[in-house]
């Protein structure tokens, strides 16, 4: 029997390979579990996502173990690789050290890394740490991987894109120094402006490159545009999710003012979908449960 490929392994190569692919994200094991069924190559675990639906908490409330908790459970339910949300590392450098070790050891692919200030923000609010102290925190991470899993997926995240003042090349050198200082497998520049700039900045960068495209650009690059422009993934971070947000949130009115006629009018869209209605045994493989019980319980 051939050897079995990691997930480090099966995650490096998919990062690796000239063919774009999707990281399609969300924060539970059910959302990994349809991207698997839906045949999505790789699951992303967010840091958002998990701060909001597991611990009702906008962004950048999660701690450590919060995250690495959460992955693991991820990890659990799906034959794909997992790539997480490590935030800044939770720390200094000698954190990041302990928090790649600890998402190794839960069975993840791969982290992302920002290079914001501890605790992360969103918006006018965020502030960066320096080039040499994110060089310290990505060089503390790659030691930590090469000594548990040389595979392990490091990427480092340039947010000073959304810092108050930041040019398009103050993160471009941002990104440079990350690749050729610490030897990160994956850079990503995150909240450029505009898609041309995204696409200069791939080109800019050497290695593998996977911006993350701000939903206000559009119209939105396609996947093909974005393989073109030689993306080595398209990141979705809600992509399991966000659908799911709006609907619940629309069903929730729509109940209140219509009453119990509304299940039963979503029972019926269920029914005609093309792809089948949806529910937790069907996405979760039930029958396995009674396969290990014809298997296991012998009385």
């Amino acid at each position: 029997m051939p050897e079995r490929k990691r997930m480090t392994t099966r995650l490096k190569e998919l990062f690796a390979r000239p063919e774009i692919f999707v990281l399609a994200g969300g924060m539970n094991p059910i959302g990994a579990k349809m991207a698997e069924v839906v045949s999505y190559e790789a699951f992303y675990m967010s840091g958002g996502n998990t701060s909001a639906h597991q611990l009702g908490w906008p962004d950048s409330g999660t701690s450590m173990r919060d995250m690495v908790d959460n992955a693991r459970k991820i990890v659990l339910t799906v034959g794909i690789p997992v790539f997480a949300d490590a935030d800044t590392g939770y720390g200094d450098a000698i954190n990041v050290y302990r928090t790649v070790r600890e998402y190794i050891l839960a069975g993840v692919g791969g982290i992302h890394l920002e290079d914001q200030e501890f605790p992360p923000k969103s918006g006018p609010r965020r502030r960066c740490i320096s080039i040499k102290a994110m060089v310290g925190r990505l060089r503390a991470a790659t030691d930590a991987k090469m000594e548990l899993d040389p595979d392990f997926v490091i990427m480092a995240r340039c947010d000073l894109g959304g810092v108050p003042g930041a040019t398009f090349e103050d993160s471009i050198e941002r990104c440079l120094a990350y690749k050729e200082q610490a030897q990160v497998d994956v850079v990503c520049p995150n909240n450029l402006q505009t898609w041309d700039e995204i696409k200069g900045a791939i080109r800019r960068i050497p290695g593998a490159v996977v911006p993350l495209i701000p939903a206000a650009i559009h119209p939105y690059p396609s996947l093909e545009e974005q393989q073109a422009a030689g993306a080595a993934a398209a990141w979705f971070p809600a992509l399991t999710t966000m659908a799911g947000l709006q609907a619940n949130w629309d069903f929730l009115h729509d109940f209140k003012e219509r009453g119990t006629r509304v299940i039963d009018e979503l029972r019926e869209r269920s029914a005609q979908s093309q792809w089948s209605a949806a529910s937790n045994g069907s996405i979760l493989g039930a029958h396995r449960l009674e396969e290990m019980e014809a298997k296991y319980l012998l009385e």
